[in-house]
């Protein structure tokens, strides 16, 4: 979707020449932002994936944003960018799901040490400049569920010749499908080095790249994350991203730092968007016979009050640790990226106490379908889902704590 003229003349389109927001980007945001949680609420209910969203969010220069400079990015840092996230979230989280890979991967770009295949490179970053490209990895398959717990996938990628590999396979959760342009798809690659785990770029316009419209849960319902079948799909040889132990992990602590920001971000948006809701609620039901709005009962005061305390909490270490992650020490960045997955289980969980707390404070009305209350609490809840789970970040932070306060060994006696 290239961008047109009219998107340029309406001042729509950020120039990426400074470091603060571009004139006119702010405003405009606002708009879209409006737009968005206007269709939520239906694009929920019909299970339908918001397409139409997709080329406003490039008319404003948003899967840009964190692109490097050389390609017309912006080069946004964490702190930034998780604050696109959040205000997204609120308004439409399935949109901000996609946005979020998007930003991911695109400021991996931008870093001098990406890793990447220049080939591989160049065509992401030259979409997404001439054509607004959306990139997304897909992993998780159905036996054996996501590979951050180990295991070789089963779908493979079989070398075919000298400059190519054919691709044979199924994922399932492939968030924002309808429009990907790039996968990055984990794989096993087989050739005479042998069986090895591996990640490739996938062209989703590639012939037998199917799309089984799948995705039907309790929330994030818009996410279009369905199965995407791969039937003998060529892969160049340099859109192998990372092959085996020799390469540089695409997963390292760097990228988890920022996915964990950003996914906590989104969910911290959907807690923001509740709270609010609620706030307006208890300040205008006046039942009659209290004469007076449910705000002024010290019962609903309290209970606010507890919300404010997991908002505040999840507000300042998102703050906190996006700053360390842009501008700290090495020492400070390495213990923010270490604290990520916490913080992630941290702002997740917090989210989904404030939905269910707003839940129980307005009983009915909460939990119409009229209301956007409940369809918050649903989406809230899908937090738990993304990598890295409650078990595995706690598991480690544990077992870091652990091995770190274990006495020395005794000498031996031998």
């Amino acid at each position: 979707m290239a961008l047109g003229a009219a998107a340029r003349d309406a001042g729509l389109v950020p120039r990426f020449d400074s470091a603060d927001w571009p004139p006119g980007f702010e405003p405009a945001f606002e708009r879209l932002l409006s737009e968005l949680a206007d269709g939520a609420a239906q694009h929920d209910r019909d299970g339908t994936f918001p397409v139409e969203a997709f080329p406003k969010l490039v008319a404003l220069g948003v899967p840009r944003l964190t692109a490097p400079h050389s390609h017309g990015g912006w080069n946004l840092d964490l702190t930034r960018a998780r604050r696109v996230v959040e205000r997204l979230g609120a308004a439409d989280p399935s949109v901000a799901l996609v946005t979020v890979w998007q930003l991911l991967f695109l400021a991996e770009l931008a870093r001098e040490d990406h890793g990447w295949p220049e080939a591989a490179r160049r065509a992401v970053l030259e979409s997404v400049r001439d054509q607004g490209a959306w990139i997304n990895a897909v992993n998780v398959e159905p036996e054996l569920g996501t590979p951050a717990r180990g295991g070789l996938p089963a779908t493979r990628a079989v070398r075919s010749g000298p400059g190519s590999w054919r691709l044979n396979g199924r994922k399932i959760y492939a968030t924002g499908i309808p429009v990907l342009r790039w996968i990055l798809l984990s794989v096993t690659l087989d050739d005479d080095k042998g069986q090895r785990s591996g990640i490739v770029l996938v062209d989703a316009r590639q012939p037998g790249v199917r799309v089984e419209e799948t995705w039907d849960h309790i929330g994030l319902r818009a996410s279009g994350s369905h199965d995407v079948h791969f039937e003998d799909v060529e892969i160049p040889a340099d859109f192998v991203v990372s092959d085996g132990p020799s390469s540089r992990p695409l997963y390292d602590a760097r990228r988890q730092g920022w996915a964990c920001v950003l996914v906590a971000s989104l969910y911290n948006g959907i807690a923001r968007a509740a709270r609010d809701w609620l706030l307006n609620y208890l300040n205008h039901r006046t039942p009659s016979g209290l004469g007076a709005p449910l705000a002024t009962l010290p019962r609903f005061q309290t209970a606010v009050g507890q919300i404010e305390l997991q908002r505040e909490t999840s507000d300042r270490l998102l703050d906190d640790i996006a700053a360390a992650i842009d501008t700290g020490t090495e020492a400070e960045q390495r213990k923010a990226q270490a604290f990520a997955p916490l913080l992630k289980h941290l702002v997740t969980s917090n989210a989904i106490a404030i939905t269910n707390a707003a839940l129980e404070l307005t009983g009915n009305p909460g939990h119409s379908r009229h209301n956007p209350l409940e369809r918050h609490h649903r989406d809230a809840l899908t937090g738990r889902i993304h990598t890295p789970q409650a078990d595995f970040a706690l598991l480690n932070a544990g077992r870091a704590a652990l091995v770190a306060a274990a006495p020395p060994a005794s000498p031996s006696n031998a």
